[in-house]
């Protein structure tokens, strides 16, 4: 006889929720019983854990659940190479199926010769009829519509994607380099405190006169309506809608139409916080985003002209609902904060009765919000067609976060589609002994089928709408994802698989239609064939100098992955000079983030280093003799651009330069693991070696940032030396 325990194994695996994990430590692990059940219920299968008749029922329910629906939700096929769909009615009924393509052609499916046994399903058997998919269905998201016996029609979505990405290609023929910002910390003479629009199009342009052919920012995603905000740009309130702190007032046409008392009322905001570009300590969001939100007010007061009213209304129309309830969404946080009772009442929701009404009451507020979104799409845009004037190859590339903060806008506007009792993290793995929660809701999988991954298009659409690039935080999250009960510790997690040739292949096509190339970041655990799924569909994956060893040793530059963006570097890491120094291994020990004895972890940290700088010496890109001496700014520039050189040796399609390494900055942007009340995380401006802020009208007056990037774009043109 199965035992209760089998047969929840059996039910979690038919729901796609892995009963257990290979450690970091190469070992597998359980998952507990308990954390099954919770996310089984969080998925909607509501069983008794330790009753058998509860779980046999539950796992013949979920056998026969493709028998109870006419269609699938939504199928997905690969252009080129066909498929097949199948259909269930009543047994010995009659059914056709046919395409309505989104062009507004139509193709009628061809039934297979494809007997089935029929299924008894509530009393009535249900037959199944397979029809074929042609090869030669045109890319796009189309609809399957199923004419059944008595004259009704069911429908359900058909996403036909390409096999593999081609934006990269050309990356192939003549290998590409670019600049990785933080944008906020990255500031001009003009910037209100933090870097903006205006200033990532100047960057851009700044660093094609270089030869580089993107810039890759952080996320630009949207935070909380007002201050005060989150720091981190990887926890966003949504990831489909833009962040107005990087608006630049000025470039605004209707800053020029307001009269000259507010206008110098605007000015006298911009030349305060403008006094903040002048020193290197923490950033202040809050006093800039409430700056900026006051300056916005009034301007959103100025009557536009007839041609700008046009473009605005233009904008909403093609955003649609997602923009009006995000826009609705901003208005009532700007009146409830996240957990004020409102939120619980049962007509607060998306197209509810009470939403309404406040959508009615606070309709300057929700157009404000509306606007805001308009100016921000139109600065990206703007700052993409300098990059691309100036000569890249691909512009701006725009950072994905994994999610979104669970109390803010997703989790509110997509609350069917998101799983709220539920978190994303990690488990436990050697710089994290207790695992990591991240505090985002996770995409529920079913859900996003039933509505056929509309939610997850339309964030994709709005990311690369002005992007020439998209890397994808964590991508391996397309697959899988660690989900964590609220209010549970993060080692009591499990992994819920997706549908990842949906979740891959609507990225493919969406990224193939805007013609934007696709990087993921692939680092971490992941199972051995993720990496060559995604290089056979055509995405890039991430290679981080220090992370790429083989037997214990340094990686050589030949044997690094092609299809790949290659760098020194990630922002989870100081600067190279900080890592050089090991001033990552002081600020852990610091704060009590050191595993082990400090002076253990100095020595395998040196002994890593140090056979990274001798490979790179052997291979003629730091001179023979001597160590370096690693307290002298300028020896350190120079190991700096050595290290660029010998990693530009590799055959990776793309590389990354991190801006910080440019300027000779030595201070850590994030360190995982802690607080803001430990450390100023994604709160450091850019600094120079001495710490002195570093703004971008200076940097062709950098010594190493011309150097640097020149060396590898030398590099990358010429081959080897």
């Amino acid at each position: 006889m199965t035992d209760a325990r089998d047969l929840l194994k059996r039910l979690a695996h038919a729901y796609g929720v892995q009963t257990s994990y290979r450690g970091h430590d190469g070992l597998e692990h359980p998952v507990a019983d308990r954390t099954l059940a919770a996310v089984l219920d969080a998925l909607g299968c509501h069983v008794d854990p330790d009753g058998r008749a509860s779980l046999e029922e539950a796992i013949e329910r979920r056998r026969l659940e493709p028998w109870t629906r006419v269609l699938p939700p939504t199928t997905v096929a690969h252009a080129g190479s066909g498929g097949s769909v199948a259909v269930h009615v009543p047994h010995g009924s009659a059914v056709t199926l046919r395409a309505r393509l989104e062009d507004g052609g139509s193709r009628d499916l061809e039934q297979l010769e494809d007997f089935t046994e029929p299924e008894p399903v509530d009393g009535a058997l249900v037959g199944r009829a397979t029809f074929r998919l042609p090869a030669d269905l045109p890319l796009g998201w189309h609809t399957l519509v199923a004419r059944l016996e008595d004259g009704n029609d069911v429908e359900g979505v058909l996403i036909v994607v390409p096999d593999r990405l081609d934006t990269a290609e050309t990356f192939g023929v003549r290998r590409g380099w670019g600049l990785a910002v933080q944008l906020y910390s990255t500031r001009s003479t003009r910037s209100w405190g933090l870097g903006d629009l205006r200033d990532l199009a100047g960057l851009a342009v700044q660093t094609a006169a270089h030869g580089g052919d993107y810039v890759l920012s952080n996320p630009l995603h949207a935070t909380a309506p007002a201050p005060p905000v989150v720091s981190s740009p990887y926890s966003p309130s949504t990831r489909r809608f833009l962040n107005p702190m990087y608006l630049r007032i000025e470039d605004l046409p209707e800053y020029q139409d307001l009269d000259p008392g507010r206008r110098s009322e605007v000015d006298a905001l911009g030349a305060q916080r403008r006094r903040d570009n002048a020193d290197a300590d923490a950033l202040d969001r809050n006093a800039v985003y409430g700056a900026k939100l006051t300056a916005l007010r009034w301007i959103h007061e100025v009557t536009p002209t007839a041609e700008r009213a046009a473009a605005y209304r233009a904008y909403c129309s093609a955003e649609g609902g997602g923009l009006d309830d995000f826009a609705l969404w901003c208005a009532l946080r700007s009146e409830f904060a996240h957990d004020d009772p409102v939120w619980d009442e049962p007509g607060l929701v998306p197209g509810g009765p009470l939403a309404e009404r406040y959508r009615e009451q606070l309709a300057d507020e929700v157009d404000f919000h509306r606007w805001m979104q308009w100016l921000c799409d139109a600065q990206l845009e703007s700052a993409q067609s300098a990059a691309r004037d100036a000569g890249m190859r691909l512009g701006l590339m725009q950072d994905l976060a994994v999610g979104a903060d669970r109390n803010n806008a997703d989790a509110w506007m997509l609350q069917d589609l998101l799983v709220g009792s539920m978190s994303v993290g990690a488990p436990p793995d050697m710089y994290n002994q207790l695992g990591q929660d991240w505090s985002q809701s996770p995409w529920h999988p079913e859900r996003l089928q039933e509505t056929g991954y509309r939610a997850y298009r339309d964030m994709l659409r709005s990311i690369l709408r002005h992007a020439g690039g998209i890397r994808v935080d964590h991508i391996l999250g397309l697959f899988r994802l660690w989900w964590v009960p609220v209010g549970g510790p993060p080692t009591e997690g499990a992994y819920v698989t997706y549908d990842h040739e949906a979740m891959v292949g609507i990225l493919v096509l969406e990224a193939q239609r805007a013609g934007a190339v696709v990087v993921g970041e692939d680092l971490g655990t992941f199972e051995p064939w993720v990496q060559d799924y995604l290089a056979r569909r055509g995405l890039l994956g991430t290679s981080i100098l220090w992370f790429e060893q083989s037997d214990g040793r340094p990686r050589p530059p030949h044997e690094y992955r092609v299809q790949c963006l290659t760098s020194v570097n990630t922002h989870d890491l100081p600067p190279t000079a900080g890592y050089l120094a090991g001033l990552h291994l002081d600020l852990r020990e610091r704060l009590g983030l050191l595993a082990g004895d400090a002076e253990d972890e100095r020595a395998r940290a040196a002994a890593e280093r140090d056979a990274y700088l001798c490979a790179v010496r052997e291979a003629g890109y730091l001179p023979a003799g001597d160590e370096p001496d690693l307290s002298d700014p300028q020896q350190v520039a120079d190991v700096v651009v050595g290290l660029h050189r010998y990693l530009a040796q590799a055959p990776s399609m793309l590389h990354g330069v991190a801006l910080v390494d440019a300027v000779g900055e030595t201070r850590i942007q994030n360190q995982p693991g802690t607080t803001q009340d430990q450390y100023p995380n994604w709160e450091i401006p850019l600094a120079d070696a001495a710490g002195r802020p570093v703004l971008i009208d200076d940097l062709d007056a950098v010594p190493g940032f011309a150097r640097l990037l020149d060396a590898v774009d030398g590099e990358l043109r010429h081959g080897h030396p």
